[in-house]
Parts: structure tokens; sequence; C-alpha cells
């Protein structure tokens, strides 16, 4: 057992009265239980011990002024000579030392490691730190390092009070406080918010690491406030603290039609509240009209359009009094979102001079974000930088963005400069500059910019243009996390698409760590629900009920949100489903089953209502298999697959998944009627839909991919529903025709019937339609559509055509569980189902996976007569091997084995298996 040297050096023990008996605890040991017994050191000193890591508070790392209701705690434990966990303790303080402690569990055999929630009573402002002791069943153990978690305001009242510049709206104002402190502080908090978007400085330094603040969510419905650490930022003497604001979501153009903006608010304001401790007292300082204000450098700021900064403004003209502002309509909370951060930074791999006389850098990457440049000009002189995703005819392009502009305008003060926009971003690969004689690359560097979250999933195969579609998959989903999942990061929409984010909700799962990413969103989606009747609208945040309800003039039939679709509102029910299959936390899912009961209940409400009760859902817009390509009118983009098969199909799937999350939550009587109402609509898709002869009345590929993924046909009319998928793919050469919805579940439909050989060659196809196709045009993210780009390198539509769209890289969710084989068998991968199905046409596959219950891999290698299979187990897991035949022989670790029940049951560690013709 390893422990902290300050641990070590204190030897002295305390007294803890537990259950009225006094207990000896080596203060700072927390976690072996008796220092006395060493029964097991001798044997480990040669071995490596175990370690405890990625302590994290409702799935957040050292989380500053998070929105903490009642605190899940979670860890991993890993390296253990053990097999699985028989005890934990788990220790809360006000401090590192645990002298003190808040909360002590006890050694317990029933704290999981994937969350334990203490009985705690949070104040505001208020650290808290935390530590784990796991003992292992062959008494190996260990104490990890005091993790922490620290309070934002609450529901504390405000001393400060809201402030604004009392200039035209439009101006971007820079807010203002200088103050004396008579000595540096020993800690030092700000609570603030601003709006539309803001930046904080102290003392001409940027206060945190993140952006875009305070985020992106309905600010009529509630308002995320923020908590930073400024001890090290303030100093003895005189400070000064500076808000720098924008237009951002609240403020400025956003949504459909080229909305002028205002749409949440017209003012540009802030709210702030700092905090100094030190040894003469506190100091407290807040917004009032004490603050001054003037025109900032920004001169024009738009999530769309980009930014517009004049650097002669710096620090110009005297500051005038600001003024009281109106408070905002939602009402303030701490915050959810994880942090909006830079989290890569990329060098141009090459500068374009393109046939029409264009400086253009190219970064190679399609990505969101910025790009940060070094400037020496004289004063009055602009540089521009636009941005945009492709070249066309060697040229750079943006006439897939519709209106947006994507710009950074730069006008030079006289003397060199760092420049970087503050209140926007941009989805780009090649950046045209312009007011530069010659450009240098090496000014230039693109920062790469997205919800900061764990990558916790990796593929790797022996085709390269494989791989090159797995991160082409990944670096769609990390530029489209910017706070919510969005469509796109690039054109005049950039909103949180439901149908994207489900049917993609799962490979992000896989590829990153989601929970408090996807906590937030469905905190937006339950608010957005409680307003409509259990509906969800088409985005979330519903930028588009709200221009509703601000003009007519976006009235637009189907586009609203007194009805949900199909498969964009299941959202409600497959995230939280998803995140509790992958993660395990059962407060998590408590917390969101009213998502699913609502939106559940609107179906059958609108069943009722306007299908006659008949079980199928029949009426209103859907979206379904969007996109698709076989609808005969090719104009349209919407598939050819009966829009109604299809909201039926996810009626049936969301009564089910509610019925799961009854059941895991001993909800017996909503199981029950979620269970039946399921039920229901099975059978009356079967009357429906279906033959007595075993044909499906929807014969497009979609149609028959949800007929089996989602287990809606009849057992007898399986295998020739099977069949005809197969003579329809064979039709088509190999070629799918899916859109959203199909494509999501096609290659995992087609190997759980057996065909996993069609599910490699749609993979392995290279010519359009496909996702190799993408890649051998020289894409680097998933396209919106299969012909984003023609083979002529021409763009197909610049209506809607975004190259940065991930729905359809949702196939990288069948490669981890298919081709790999990983798949959870227990809440949060506590036990899981490895089932790989490998194929001669690739000679290997492997994946890792960074679970919530530690780090799985498996992975197979083709061998001239048979399959070798590597699978490593992490600690407190197991799983269970099942061969792709039942023929050959097996060897396990070189032993031959024989499978119990179809499989092999594996424990912690690392395993190869060979699978012999």
């Amino acid at each position: 057992m390893r422990l902290r040297p300050e641990y070590r050096r204190s030897g002295r023990r305390i007294l803890r009265r537990e259950a009225g008996e006094e207990k000896a605890v080596a203060r700072g040991g927390g976690g072996c239980y008796n220092r006395g017994k060493q029964r097991a050191q001798a044997r480990r000193k040669a071995m490596k011990s175990m370690r405890i890591t990625r302590l994290r508070t409702d799935h957040l790392e050292l989380p500053l002024g998070a929105l903490l209701q009642a605190p899940t705690l979670s860890y991993v434990a890993e390296a253990s000579t053990g097999a699985r966990q028989v005890s934990a303790r788990i220790e809360v303080a006000h401090t590192p030392d645990f002298g003190e402690l808040l909360y002590d569990s006890g050694e317990r055999a029933d704290i999981s490691s994937l969350g334990f929630t203490p009985p705690l009573t949070l104040a505001p402002r208020t650290r808290y730190f935390w530590r784990v002791s796991v003992r292992a069943n062959d008494g190996d153990c260990a104490v990890s390092e005091p993790a922490w978690f620290e309070t934002g305001k609450r529901d504390e009242a405000w001393q400060a009070r809201w402030i604004r510049a009392p200039f035209d709206a439009d101006v971007h104002p820079v807010l203002e406080r200088r103050f004396e402190l008579a000595q540096a502080p020993e800690r030092a908090r700000v609570y603030m918010v601003g709006l539309g978007l803001y930046e904080l400085y102290v003392n001409g330094q940027k206060a945190g690491d993140e952006y875009l603040a305070p985020f992106y969510n309905d600010y009529e419905r509630w308002i995320q406030m923020q908590t930073y650490d400024v001890t090290d930022l303030l100093h003895a003497g005189e400070n000064c603290v500076q808000i720098l604001l924008g237009n951002g979501w609240y403020k400025g153009r956003f949504g459909f039609d080229g909305h002028s903006g205002a749409i949440y608010g017209s003012a540009m304001q802030a709210l702030l509240e700092l905090r100094a401790q030190a040894a003469d007292g506190e100091f407290v300082l807040c917004t009032d009209e004490t603050w001054t204000c003037r025109p900032s450098p920004v001169t024009a700021s738009g999530i769309y359009d980009g930014e517009a900064y004049d650097a002669r403004l710096e620090g110009a003209g005297e500051g005038v009094p600001a003024a009281l502002a109106q408070a905002p309509e939602g009402p303030l909370c701490d915050r959810m979102s994880p942090p909006l951060r830079i989290c890569d930074r990329r060098a141009p791999v090459r500068l374009l001079h393109t046939p029409a006389g264009e400086q253009v850098l190219d970064f190679g990457q399609v990505m969101t974000g910025w790009v940060e440049m070094d400037v020496d000009l004289p004063a009055g002189a602009q540089v521009t930088l636009e941005y945009g995703e492709l070249l066309q005819n060697d040229c750079f392009y943006q006439g897939n963005l519709r209106t947006a502009r994507q710009a950074y305008a730069f006008t030079s003060a006289g003397r060199p400069a760092h420049a970087r926009p503050h209140f926007t971003f941009y989805g780009f690969r090649y950046v045209r500059v312009t007011g530069l004689e010659r450009v240098r690359p090496e000014d230039f560097t693109a920062c790469v910019l997205h919800s900061d979250l764990q990558r916790t999933g990796w593929v790797e195969t022996s085709n390269e243009k494989v791989n090159r579609l797995i991160e082409n998959a990944f670096w769609g989903q990390i530029g489209n996390f910017v706070d919510v999942p969005t469509d796109c990061p690039q054109r005049d929409e950039r909103m949180g698409w439901t149908g994207d984010a489900q049917v993609f909700s799962a490979t992000a799962s896989f590829n990153q760590y989601t929970p408090a990413f996807y906590a937030k969103y469905l905190h937006d989606m339950l608010l957005e629900q409680r307003a409509l009747g259990g509906s969800v609208p088409f985005v979330v945040p519903d930028i588009l009920g709200r221009l509703q309800r601000l003009s007519s003039k976006n009235q637009v039939d189907g586009w609203g949100t007194e009805h949900g679709s199909c498969a964009w509102g299941d959202a409600a029910t497959v995230i939280p489903w998803t995140l509790y299959t992958f993660f395990g936390d059962k407060e998590l899912l408590a917390r969101q089953f009213e998502n699913m009961t609502a939106w559940t209940d609107y179906i059958h409400a609108q069943d009722e209502a306007r299908c006659g009760g008949s079980r199928l859902w029949t009426c209103g817009f859907h979206f379904a298999d969007w996109l698709a390509l076989d609808n005969p009118d090719k104009d349209s983009c919407f598939g050819g697959t009966d829009p109604y098969f299809v909201a039926s199909a996810y009626y049936y799937l969301s009564a089910s998944l509610t019925a799961k999350a009854a059941a895991v939550l001993g909800r017996e009587a909503e199981r029950l009627r979620y269970e039946r109402l399921a039920l229901e609509v099975r059978d009356a898709i079967r009357r429906e839909y279906f033959t007595p002869t075993g044909r499906i009345a929807v014969p497009t590929q979609t149609g028959m991919v949800l007929a089996l993924a989602l287990d809606l046909a009849p057992e007898a009319a399986r295998g020739r529903i099977a069949r005809d998928l197969r003579a329809r793919l064979e039709a088509r050469d190999m070629h799918l025709d899916t859109g959203f919805v199909g494509t999501y579940f096609l290659l995992r439909a087609l190997t759980q019937c057996g065909l996993s050989d069609c599910a490699y060659a749609l993979l392995l196809q290279e010519d359009y339609p496909s996702w190799l196709y993408e890649v051998n045009m020289g894409a680097t993210t998933v396209w919106e559509r299969w012909n984003s780009v023609l083979p002529n390198g021409l763009v197909s539509d610049t209506g809607m055509n975004s190259m940065n769209h991930y729905a359809y890289g949702s196939v990288v969710e069948w490669m981890y569980r298919d081709m790999c084989g990983l798949n959870p068998a227990a809440p949060g991968f506590k036990r899981a189902r490895i089932a790989p199905h490998s194929d001669a046409r690739i000679g290997h596959a492997r994946c890792t996976y960074d679970s919530a219950a530690g780090r799985y891999a498996c992975g197979w290698e083709r061998t001239q007569d048979g399959v070798r299979y590597a699978v490593t187990v992490p600690f407190d897991c197991e799983a269970e091997f099942v061969p792709e035949s039942a023929q050959g022989s097996l060897t396990l670790n070189g032993a031959p084995v024989q499978p119990q029940d179809g499989g092999v049951r594996l424990g912690p560690g690392t395993w190869e298996i060979l699978w012999t013709r």
C-alpha cells in the first residue's frame, strides 16, 4: 500500500466513534482498514499494486461551481493483484488531511465504483475533499489521492446587481472596476454570469481556461453561472476586474432565415460577486453602479458571422458609469456544462496560392474552433480571416455556409499583437487570409475547441481507409460537441438536433466519457418537455420554438414544437438508457426518467387522440429516415420508408426502454404499464405491416433493418426478411440507400441475423454511396449527405450540405460492438459480452475502451488456420467470450477450453484465445 508522503510522516492515531464503538484509525490511512495486518505486503513487493484513479463527482473531475444535488462519487480501481473488490470506504472532509471527517462510510461491501451517494448536506461556496479506499479479495488494497468538488452559489441570495453599459445595444462594452486589497488573498473566487457571452479578466489576465461562457441553453428557462478561482490573479494593492461582453446565442443572430438577433434579450449585461479571504477578513466586490464601462475593441460578434476586433480601442476612452440592468428571464443556476476548452493546437500543413490569387492556409483537418495569429502591422491596417471546409476548383469556398459569413477581421493598433476571436467559433479546414502581402504560416495556429471530455475509446484495423473513417467520426464528434451536440459547426444552423444526438449517442459514449455532457443536454430537453406537454422539440435548446414565439415569419408548417418527430424526440428515451447501459449510474437514470415517461406518454396521447388508439403512430410530421436515397423523388430529403412505420417502430422502442428503466428504478406499476404498452404496439405493428407468409409491407432496406433490429418481425418471418434484405443489397451491388435512421441500425442488424459478410461488404464499399467513398474523396470528418461532394470534386448541394455532420459516423458503434465484439452485459460494463465477428477482408481489428469500470481491450487477428483473439478484462469485472463458430477448437492461454452455454467465462486479466478450424 502506498500513502502520500505527508501521511507517512504522521504516525499519530486518532479515535473515531462509530456505532457506539471507538475505533483506532491511522490519520490519513483511510483505506486498508487495519495497519497491523501486513500479510500480503511481502508478496506484493515485486508486483504491481492497486491504484485508484478517475475520481469523479457527478461524472466530473474536480468540478468547481457545478450543480450538485446529491453528488454521486465514482472511481476506477486498477492494477490490482486481486480479481474483485470486496469492500470500499469513502471519506469526506473540508481539508485534504481529513483531520475532521464530515462523512465516513466505514468499510462496506455495497459501495460500487460506478457510483456512491453519501448523505451530505452541501453548503454554498464550499470545497469538499474526498477519497476512497478499496480492498480486493486477496487483501490487496489502496487509498486514493484526495479529490475535491466545490459548490457554487447554489440557492444563496446575490449581493450583486445586474449592470450594463448605457450605450447603443450593438456596442460591445468592457465593464471595469478597480479596487484595493490590503494583502494578497489566501483564497478568492468570482461567481458570475454575463449575457450574451463574456470573458473575465483580472489584472489583465483571462480568468480560467474556458470559452463561450455562460454556454448555450434556453436562457428563457435557465441560465448557468460560473465560478472562477482567481486567488493567484489578485495581489496586495490596486487590482482591476474587467468583463468583456459579446452577443452569443443570447442576443446575436441565430436560427433559420437569418434572424436578426435579440432572441433572448437585447442588452449585454453581467452579474458578478468576488469574494477574497485573507488574514484580515473577507473582501466582497459586487457589480453595481460604481463600475465603469467603455466600448471594447470587439466591434462586432456573432455565432454565424464571426467577429471584428479593433486593437486601437484597447484601453481607449474614458469610462462612464455603468447602468443597472433588468434581470434576464431565466432563473440562475450553478453550471451543468462540462468545460468548453481549447483542447488541441495545430499548425498549417501548407499555404496555397489559388488560381484566384488567394492566399489560403490548409490545416489538413476539418475542425471546430478558430485561428490565432501573430501580426505586426501599421495602425489601421486590417487582416481578415475567412473560414471554409473545402476548396472548389482549387479555390477557397464558402457556398455551403448559406448566410453564415464565418470571418474574423483584425485592425492593428500599430504594435505587435497576438489576435484571436472571443465570442464565436468556426467550422473549417481552410482559411483565406486577406490584408497581408505575404502570409507566413508560422504566424498562424488553429485552436480546436470542444467540450473537454476524456477520450475513452479507440478502434484500429488493418485497413487504413477504415481507420480514417474512425478518425473522421471522432473529429465529427468533438467538432459538434460544443456544449450541446450540434448537427454542424459551420453554417447558419449549429443547433442541438435531437435525431443526430440520438443515433450517435452510443458511438459517442464509446469514444468519450459523456454522462455529464448528455446530462446537461437532457436537462435542457426536460425543461422544454415540461413546457410542451412531453413533446420533444426538433432541436434542444428549442431555438425554433423561441423564434416562432417571436416572429410569425418563422412559423413554417411542421417545423414548430407542437408535434415531436419520431427518432428525433426519442432522444428522450434512447440517450438516458444509453447512459445507464454504459456508465451504470442509477441516480442519473432516476433524474432522467421524467424525460422518458414524458415522451412515451406524449406518443401514447397522440395515439389515443389522433390515431384511434390503434397503438400505431400514424399522425403528424416525421423526419423518419432523413436523407435516405430510396425516395423516387430524388430531390426530396425524405426517405422512401413509410414514415408511420418508422414512427410506430420508435413508439415500440421508447415504450420498451421506459419499461426497462422503470424496472431498474423499482417502479413496478410503471414497468407493467410500459411493458404492456410496448407489447400492444408490437402486436399492432405485426398486424399492420407483416403478412402471414412473412413478408414485410415496407420492403426498403430501412424497413427490413428496423424489423430485424427492434424485434418487430414475428419470429417465423425473421429468416425470410433477412434473406430478402440480402437480396435487396445484392441487387444494389452491396450499396446502402439508408438515411439517418436506417444507417444507424443497418450493420448491427445484418450481423445479428448472421449476415456479417454483408455488413463488411457495406463497410468496405468504396464507391458512392458508402462511407469509404467519403474517405476516398478526401473527407476528414463525416458528411451530412452520402454525396456531399460529387466524384468530380464539386459540392452536390449548397442549401443543406455540411462536411461535418456526425450522424452517419454511428457505424463506429458497430465496430466496437460487432467487429471487435465489446458489449455491455451489465450496467457500466461490470460484465461484458465479447462476441467479435472477424472477416478475411480485414486482417486484424482491435479496440480499447476505458469504461466506467476500467479498461477493456479486445481484438482479433486472422491466421492461416484460424483466428487469434486477445482480451483484457479490468479489475472487479468479468466477461463472457462467445466464439464465432461452434466448429473447430479453442485454447485459452495455451490450454484447451470448451465453451459452457455457448461462451467462455473470463475474469480480470489478459487472455489469448486461439480458434483453429
